[in-house]
């Protein structure tokens, strides 16, 4: 089916999955505004607040002769699809639900410039009983350490509570928080350096990622085959596609430090899509002329849902993970430093004055500055 053809079922929104950032994004705005009433006890402590980032991913306070910045994130529902594929297949899938897991607070804490220092573990299960198979606990802690040794961050520790009535038995719900250091101060990225002219680059996903698995689960149902259904020529299996693991994306912003490549901007393209790429509080447009390819399996997602490009990138990552903002000098070196690291990219657009706006001009797209609302 082409992308403009009918759908075969009736279009499946993300709403319909059960995630609805119009009725989740005002408790966050509303969080954020009472959360910035109490940046008065730092002063107590001798510290301050950066106050510019309220709002951006990773929270940022001036500790004297650097910054340390802080995040905590979830994994959401994509265990559920290991479990499920774990009953299918008969191999667990945990090492790389691990590396999504830590990838979720790595991938947002550098957007700020950190260097991502210490992980933390947060692993709640529906029952004790989840801690019995050792295989899959195993994995799990494997894929952990492989994450953390990728991102050079020690584990810290973390804390793995049993949860019946909370959690659903044989469920687990994990999440990680990361502490990171900016330092020296100048590497701080929250937007100050963002200018007209400035290009875009965006870095490959991998996948689907970490968000987007509640429409995932959704039209499965849908599917001949659930999550056995092929999704390309090769036979690759939907569930198999859907836990390739999250990129981490620090080897590359860390590497870009060592070329001298100075990231003024940065954004972590999970929920929202590409309506990520507005998260900037200044009124810009931000013209795209080159897109990258689309992973399978969010093509075959965007066709099985009867999405059109405006729903498919305002909800997936559609094969940018994650967005940097750069002098155009060092456009064409961001890139060669991201491949350098096993990551492609390109230079897909640039900064302009003007209206707040996204405008993918390839795909004759336009979102507007009321397209993202999280401050």
């Amino acid at each position: 089916m082409s992308r403009s053809a009918p759908p075969a079922s009736p279009t499946l929104s993300y709403e319909q999955a059960g995630v609805d950032y119009a009725l989740i994004d005002p408790l966050k705005v509303l969080a954020q505004r009472a959360a910035a009433a109490t940046a008065t006890q730092l002063a107590g402590h001798g510290f301050s607040e950066v106050k510019a980032s309220r709002g951006e991913s990773a929270y940022v306070v001036d500790v004297g002769p650097f910054y340390l910045a802080s995040i905590v994130e979830c994994l959401g529902s994509k265990a559920l699809v290991a479990d499920e594929m774990a009953k299918l297949t008969g191999r667990s899938y945990y090492e790389g639900i691990a590396q999504d897991t830590i990838a979720m607070a790595v991938n947002d804490l550098i957007t700020v410039g950190a260097t991502p220092l210490v992980v933390q573990a947060y692993w709640a299960a529906g029952g004790s009983e989840w801690f019995a198979d050792a295989a899959r606990a195993q994995a799990l802690v494997a894929g952990w350490q492989q994450a953390c040794e990728r991102c050079k961050v020690a584990w810290g520790g973390g804390e793995t509570p049993a949860l019946a009535g909370i959690v659903e038995a044989g469920r687990i719900d994990l999440a990680a928080s990361c502490t990171g250091l900016v330092n020296p101060k100048e590497r701080l990225s929250l937007g100050e350096k963002l200018a007209p002219g400035d290009a875009i680059v965006l870095l490959a996903s991998s996948g689907i990622h970490a968000n987007g698995l509640s429409l995932a689960r959704k039209l499965t149902e849908r599917l001949p085959q659930g999550y056995l259904t092929p999704i390309d020529a090769l036979g690759t299996h939907f569930g198999q596609a859907l836990l390739a693991p999250t990129t981490l994306y620090s080897p590359v912003t860390e590497a870009l430090w060592q070329a001298g490549i100075a990231v003024h901007y940065a954004a972590n393209i999970t929920g929202h899509g590409w309506r990520k790429l507005l998260r900037h509080p200044g009124r810009y447009t931000y013209r795209i002329d080159a897109v990258p390819a689309v992973p399978s399996v969010l093509r075959f997602m965007q066709t099985h849902a009867g999405h059109d490009d405006h729903e498919a990138y305002s909800t997936l990552n559609m094969g940018a993970g994650f967005a940097l903002f750069v002098a155009q000098a060092d456009a064409e070196r961001a890139v060669g430093v991201a491949r350098e690291q096993g990551i492609d990219a390109i230079v897909a657009g640039r900064v302009e004055a003007g209206e707040k706006q996204l405008l993918i001009e390839p795909l004759a797209l336009r979102f507007g500055d009321d397209a993202l609302q999280l401050r």
